[in-house]
């Protein structure tokens, strides 16, 4: 039995860069020339041009904020989906509500190879329990195991008695839903006195996975595994049997940028997910904001798989704090270091003084120091609001992606 799914996860990273760099411009064309919303918001844009990662840098990113807002005007798909009804298969609707067309590709999604990864072989049958109903995680997982080869059951979410009479009476091989309702089904199944001893695979995702559950479920004889998906790429990055970070997709490109901005951090350094959707031809996201926090780790991965990996889901970048009356968005410090070159890094702090508000602008200098009158008016220009700041020394701020950091605390 082979350990990879294909050939493309093994192959020589410089060979699989040149392939997706290839692919970028082609992608990029498409969407400027079949959806609405590209063709405006890169309608200065040579397509052909960006064929290097330091030109992909220059497009903006779309954040599901934008993207919802866009939607709004545009409706259902705010201009950035290329089908149309009879076109498309299904369409869904994830909270907001923000609307995600599946094509009618075989594996739409990608999760055929996250499927693989966490052992799930043609042949098997799958407990499918991810919703069926408006988010598009059910069918997700579904035509994922469906191009694997495999039998899908759909249980859906709750009724966690009858999930367990059917996975007792049909004894699958794997369960795929969010790791909480697989303990709640295996803790029901104790309390029925009902074994369930043909589970011994999972794919997880939807939720936190902690290495507790992942431990207790092996414990049980059943081998956990998480992937990373959105309901509007599909799957981003995948967790292998070396159980080192998350293995990033095939089928996407991926950026770490600082959050608020669209500019690529240093590898290793905690960032938002910024990704690309390189061969989707129904709803080409270019540069897509997920929201979440993560940071590339070094190396390739035990397992044999040569693409670049994440450290796994590290939080939220949408850090965006109220501030006596007012908000203060990520983009707004962003903006504030744009104007003072000798600032490596920032981070805003905020907390009480004396039962008021209170901010200031820790900021990683060289040793030229800090224009602290300078960034203090900086400061007040661009909040409309008093701070003041701090100078550390470089690499002193802590690696974990945070540009504001609220302190206050609320009884």
């Amino acid at each position: 039995m082979t350990d990879h799914f294909d050939s493309l996860e093994t192959r020589d990273p410089e060979l699989r860069e040149r392939a997706l760099l290839a692919q970028l411009p082609r992608q990029i064309a498409h969407a400027k020339a079949h959806a609405p919303a590209y063709a405006k918001a890169l309608a200065g844009v040579d397509a052909a041009a960006v064929a290097t990662r330091a030109a992909l840098a220059q497009l903006p990113v779309t954040r599901k904020s934008a993207l919802l807002l866009q939607q709004r005007a545009a409706r259902p798909f705010g201009g950035y989906a290329t089908t149309a009804w009879g076109a498309a298969a299904r369409v869904f609707a994830s909270p907001g509500p923000i609307y995600e067309p599946e094509g009618r590709t075989v594996d739409h999604w990608r999760l055929a190879r996250a499927l693989f990864a966490a052992g799930f072989r043609a042949g098997d049958l799958v407990h499918n329990c991810f919703s069926y109903h408006f988010t598009p995680a059910g069918s997700m997982l579904e035509t994922g195991a469906h191009a694997l080869g495999c039998t899908v059951f759909p249980g859906g979410v709750g009724q966690t008695e009858q999930q367990v009479q059917a996975i007792a009476d049909l004894r699958p091989q794997g369960y795929v839903g969010t790791p909480s309702f697989l303990r709640i089904i295996l803790d029901k199944a104790d309390e029925l006195g009902v074994a369930l001893p043909s589970l011994v695979k999972a794919l997880v995702s939807g939720e936190a996975f902690p290495a507790s559950l992942r431990d207790a479920l092996q414990a049980r004889g059943i081998a956990g595994y998480q992937v990373y998906a959105t309901a509007d790429v599909g799957s981003i990055a995948y967790e292998t049997p070396a159980r080192e970070g998350l293995v990033v997709d095939e089928g996407v490109l991926l950026e770490i940028v600082r959050p608020g901005t669209g500019d690529p951090v240093p590898s290793g350094e905690v960032g938002e997910v910024v990704v690309t959707a390189l061969f989707n031809p129904d709803y080409p996201l270019i540069r897509f904001g997920t929201g979440d926090l993560s940071a590339v780790l070094p190396g390739a991965s035990p397992c044999g798989r040569t693409n670049v990996r994440i450290k796994g889901w590290l939080g939220r970048a949408d850090q965006t704090t109220k501030i006596k009356g007012m908000f203060v968005h990520p983009a707004q410090v962003a903006a504030i270091v744009s104007r003072h070159p000798e600032i490596a890094r920032a981070r805003l702090v905020v907390d009480h003084d004396a039962g008021a508000d209170r901010m200031t602008l820790h900021v990683e200098v060289g040793g030229a120091g800090v224009d602290a009158p300078g960034v203090v008016a900086t400061i007040r220009e661009v909040t409309k609001l008093r701070g003041e700041v701090r100078a550390r020394a470089p690499g002193e701020l802590p690696n974990d992606g945070k540009v504001i950091d609220d302190l206050r605390k609320y009884d």
